[in-house]
Parts: C-alpha cells; structure tokens; sequence
C-alpha cells in the first residue's frame, strides 16, 4: 500500500470537459481543501460515497478557479481501492494547471504513467493480466486490438459484444 496522495489530469488535452482524479488516503481532505460547495454546506468529507457535489475550486486568494463538478469513490470501492475523487472542469489547459498546482500545493503528489492502474493492481482490484490489459486498451489504435484489450481488461466479464466484422468473432 503507498500512503501518498496523487492526481493526474485523466483526459486528453482539448476537450470541452477536463477531468483530473485524486487518489490516496488524502484524496477527499486535499480536494476539501480547494472546492466550495454550492448550494450546501456539506464539505466532500462529509459526503456520501458515489455522489457528485457541485462547487467551485478556488485558489489561495479565495478567488474562482473554475466551477466544477466532484465525484466521490471510498476505499475499498474505487477503481484503485483507495479513497478517490475526480474532478470535472472546463478542459482549458489553464483551468487544468491551476488545478493542478493547487491540488500539488495541497499535498498531493503528480501521478507517473499509470499509477493510478499499479495502485488497482497493488491493492488486489485487478490481477496483472487486467493491468497489462488497460495499457493495452489505453494505446489500441484499431478495433482488433481494442476488442481483445476489452475483453482481458474485463476479465471476459461484462465484455461488449463483438461485431460479426471483428477479426476476434
């Protein structure tokens, strides 16, 4: 088990929606630290597990970074099996660093490649065929190697099915 926190922006530069996850045992208080609920005065520590809270991230000087949403993942029962929470902002790269600044400045730590995928493998989530299989998925540049990265990823589980076209059916 490792006992830092760390985020990653989770979504490929351009988009209109940027996500950023946070996971570790501070996951839940470092995002507390930089997000103002709106509409309740219930902190995201306070919050139930798979939730979304609605807010704002704010910076040192107390001024909007952007406005958010925050889903919330507890330990065991997340995709690492720790205590996680992602971030939805707007997809500027502006947005997304100062996100990130303040989430580094609050105590976490920048993930490496794949981190988040070793931490699933290490806490038991997954075994090291499914890992190896969520690389494969993540850099599958056709439809054949996407199916069969699927299909181990998922354990042969929960699969999509495959199209009569596949070179897999």
């Amino acid at each position: 088990m490792n006992n830092n926190t760390i985020c990653a922006i989770a979504t490929a530069p351009g988009g209109a929606i940027g996500i950023i996850r946070i996971s570790g045992p501070e996951a839940i208080s470092i995002a507390d630290k930089v997000f103002r609920p709106i509409g309740s005065n219930l902190s995201l520590s306070q919050r139930k597990a798979y939730t979304l809270a609605f807010g704002n991230i704010i910076n040192a000087d107390n001024e909007v970074v952007d406005e958010v949403l925050v889903s919330i993942f507890r330990a065991p029962h997340s995709y690492t099996g720790e205590d996680s929470v992602e971030i939805s902002c707007h997809g500027s790269s502006y947005i997304l660093q100062q996100v990130m600044f303040l989430l580094t400045e609050n105590g976490c730590l920048p993930a490496g490649p794949g981190e988040f995928t070793q931490r699933a493998f290490l806490n038991g989530k997954m075994d090291l065929s499914q890992a190896e299989a969520v690389a494969d998925l993540i850099s599958s540049t056709n439809k054949a190697t996407h199916d069969m990265a699927l299909i181990l990823a998922t354990n042969f589980q929960n699969c999509v099915r495959i199209s009569s076209n596949s070179p897999l059916s």
